[in-house]
């Protein structure tokens, strides 16, 4: 676990803590923010239980969090960190492989989900989206989400005599037939220009519909209406 050291006359724009336990990752992660003139990197952390010491001692603006880490998982970092009183912001790193840990880790509050085999450009991007308050999935990570979790049963029922029936998919009051249908395009990973490409209208207008949806459903960003349309049954893996 290491602290970065800010930089005389440096503003940057946000601070950031990287979380993995590759050496490589985060070499190669550091190179990218250190560079960057807006971001600042403040800590490394190679666990999850050091992340969230770093987040609550260095009150970082974004965490670049991986899930796979000895001892305390990303998943679980990350709900400390999002739930605890730092105010940092999470993005989660994940590869192919780590498909069953990326609906744990948008229900733990991640704002952003990414891929390493992203271009390092992109995931610098990313985190300026997040640290600017938005929230960012990677199109194929969400695609491969509804793959994978549509229709999927609880991993851990309670015992019962009888199999309990499934539950019932959230009901969605207040919203218009035009924003559900924003909602499912979200939900199935497009970005407000393909959605405006989908639906012929503006990107502006998707703008204004997202910013509703975000007040209707007392959603925190993007990535609560993700899992919020899952909860309607509006994702579906044959779309």
């Amino acid at each position: 676990m290491t602290d970065g050291v800010t930089r005389p006359g440096d503003h940057p724009l946000a601070r950031v803590v990287l979380a993995d336990d590759q050496p490589l990752i985060r070499a190669a992660l550091r190179m990218v923010i250190t560079d960057a003139p807006d971001l600042e990197l403040v800590g490394e952390a190679g666990t999850g239980s050091e992340a969230v010491l770093l987040a609550e001692s260095l009150r970082p603006d974004v965490v670049v969090m991986d899930i796979r880490m000895p001892g305390m998982d990303g998943i679980e970092a990350t709900r400390l960190i999002t739930a605890g009183p730092s105010g940092a912001a999470v993005v989660v790193l994940t590869t192919f492989d780590d498909d069953d840990y990326v609906y744990g880790a948008l229900r733990a509050g991640a704002s952003g989900f990414l891929v390493k085999d992203m271009a390092l450009d992109d995931i610098l991007a990313a985190i300026r989206v997040v640290a600017a308050g938005d929230a960012l999935i990677a199109p194929s990570v969400t695609r491969r989400l509804i793959e994978a979790f549509s229709g999927r049963p609880d991993p851990e029922p309670e015992p019962a005599a009888a199999p309990a029936p499934a539950p019932a998919p959230r009901a969605l009051e207040g919203i218009t037939g035009r924003e559900q249908e924003v909602l499912t395009l979200v939900a199935r990973g497009l970005s407000n220009t393909e959605i405006a490409a989908e639906l012929v209208i503006s990107v502006a207008t998707v703008k204004a519909y997202v910013t509703r949806l975000l007040t209707k459903l007392d959603a925190r960003d993007r990535v609560q209406l993700v899992i919020i349309a899952y909860d309607a049954g509006l994702a579906s893996s044959s779309r």
